[in-house]
């Protein structure tokens, strides 16, 4: 990641050991381009659903997840 350019490494200002590793301005534009797209994705799937199968959707895809963790 940091070879790409997508984030920054430096070290921790108050801890010789550590390193402070965050996103750069390259990293930042692909997350945002990365949730752009997801979102329109799930415009596109959900759209062929009425407002109300969305939300038991939602609801079930919940009660899914709470049953695995």
């Amino acid at each position: 990641l940091e070879k790409a350019g997508l984030i920054l490494r430096s070290p921790h200002p108050n801890d010789r050991r550590g390193i402070v590793v965050q996103l750069s301005g390259k990293g930042l534009a692909l997350v945002d381009e990365a949730v752009t797209a997801h979102v329109a994705n799930e415009h596109e799937i959900l759209s062929g659903l009425t407002r109300t199968e969305q939300e038991t959707l939602a609801r079930l895809l919940g009660k899914l997840i709470g049953s695995v963790s």
